[in-house]
């Protein structure tokens, strides 16, 4: 299956599962280590999905990560977690990028770009939730948080996706 890879789509195809097990081993910094079974069942759908990036094992592999932090840590914030974001990030990306073309054409430069600077957008959400989240952490919940919360992120959304418009191959 991984003949007639070019160098980059090997390359993408490491990122994918590294992406993936990094944020899974991400809580074992803080000394909470998944089991040795989940290691391995999280390493077998991330191969698969280097293999097959537009199958459902990533999302699957995902899922099973995201599962672990949520039972690992009841409390929070944990820095570990921007750790955890960027490495499912970078798998998203690079099974994206990987997705885009048969396993013997490499990636275009253009569209790795492209998609590195949408990646690195993206991220930049992730510490200004974690700095939110450590201020906020131990004060009551004030009344209409979610709502002010989810309206913060869809014209966060709205604002990116004019500023990454711009960005779009096509044009």
């Amino acid at each position: 299956m991984t003949r007639g890879w070019t160098p980059a789509q090997a390359a993408l195809r490491i990122t994918i599962v590294a992406g993936v097990m990094v944020a899974l081993l991400a809580t074992g910094l803080r000394g909470v280590w998944p089991a040795w079974w989940l290691v391995v069942l999280v390493a077998g759908l991330a191969v698969a999905f280097a293999l097959l990036p537009e199958a459902p094992m990533g999302t699957v592999a995902t899922g099973l990560v995201l599962a672990w932090w949520g039972f690992a840590f009841r409390g929070g914030p944990y820095p570990e977690a921007l750790l955890a974001a960027a490495g499912l990030l970078t798998a998203h990306l690079a099974a994206v990028v990987a997705g885009y073309g048969p396993r013997d054409l490499p990636p275009d430069p253009a569209t790795v770009r492209l998609w590195a600077v949408r990646g690195a957008v993206v991220f930049l959400a992730a510490p200004v939730v974690y700095v939110v989240a450590t201020l906020l952490e131990g004060q009551p919940e004030p009344g209409g948080i979610w709502v002010a919360g989810l309206a913060a992120a869809l014209v966060t959304t709205v604002a990116a996706g004019f500023v990454l418009a711009g960005s779009s191959p096509e044009q």
